[in-house]
C-alpha cells in the first residue's frame, strides 16, 4: 500500500509540475492584446499546478481538496463552452457574416486607426491570393491606388480580372476568412478535448491520493 501510495503521490506531482509548467508558458507568450485570454488561462493553470504540487508533495488534503474543486470548474466550464459553442453555432456564423460585411467600409477608410486592419487585410490577400473582403478591388476605394501591388495578380493559375487597368486577384477573401475560422476552430476544439483528457486524469489522481491520506 505505501508503494502505490509512493506511486501515486509522485505521479501526482509530475503531472502539475508539468501543468504548471505549460500555465507559465501561456503567461509567458501573451504579449499581444488579441491573446489576453491565455493570460487569465495560464494564471489559473500555475496557481492548479502550485496547488497540485505542493497538495502532493505535503500531503495537504486541504490543496489537493483545493486542486480538484479549481480543475473540475475549468471542466466544467470547458464543457459549458462546448456546449454552448454547439448551439450557437448558425448564429454565430451569422454574426461573422455581419462582421465581415461591417469591417469592409473599413478597406476604403483613410483614418489611422484602420489602417492596422488594412495591413492585416493585405497580408492575408497575399497569402490566400484573393482581393477585397466582399466585392474585391472595389472594396478598397480610393486606397487602392495607395498600395501599388495590392491585389496583383501573381499567380495566374488564380482567376483575375482587369481593375483600373490592373490584373487583379478576382476571387474575394469573405469564403477564405471563413475557412481559416473554422479549421482554427476544430483546431481550438481538438485542444480543449485533449486539455479535457488530461483534466480528468488530474481529477482522478487528485482523488485518489485525497483518499489515500484521509485512510492513514
Amino acid at each position: 500500500m505505501a508503494g502505490v501510495s509512493a506511486c501515486i503521490k509522485y505521479s501526482m506531482f509530475t503531472f502539475n509540475f508539468l501543468f504548471w509548467i505549460f500555465g507559465s508558458e501561456d503567461v509567458g507568450s501573451s504579449s499581444y492584446v488579441a491573446v489576453d485570454i491565455l493570460i487569465a488561462v495560464g494564471a489559473i493553470i500555475m496557481i492548479l499546478g502550485f496547488l497540485g504540487c505542493c497538495g502532493a508533495i505535503k500531503e495537504s488534503r486541504c490543496m489537493l481538496l483545493l486542486f480538484f474543486i479549481g480543475l473540475l470548474l475549468i471542466l466544467l466550464l470547458q464543457v459549458a463552452t462546448g456546449i454552448l459553442g454547439a448551439v450557437f453555432k448558425s448564429k454565430s456564423d451569422r454574426i461573422v457574416n455581419e462582421t465581415l460585411y461591417e469591417n469592409t467600409k473599413l478597406l476604403s477608410a483613410t483614418g489611422e486607426s484602420e489602417k492596422q486592419f488594412q495591413e492585416a487585410i493585405i497580408v492575408f490577400q497575399e497569402e490566400f491570393k484573393c482581393c477585397g473582403l466582399v466585392n474585391g478591388a472595389a472594396d478598397w476605394g480610393n486606397n487602392f491606388q495607395h498600395y501599388p501591388e495590392l491585389c496583383a495578380c501573381l499567380d495566374k493559375q488564380r482567376p483575375c480580372q482587369s481593375y483600373n487597368g490592373k490584373q487583379v486577384y478576382k476571387e474575394t477573401c469573405i469564403s477564405f476568412i471563413k475557412d481559416f475560422l473554422a479549421k482554427n476552430l476544430i483546431i481550438v476544439i481538438g485542444i480543449s478535448f485533449g486539455l479535457a483528457v488530461i483534466e480528468i486524469l488530474g481529477l482522478v489522481f487528485s482523488m485518489v491520493l485525497y483518499c489515500q491520506i484521509g485512510n492513514k
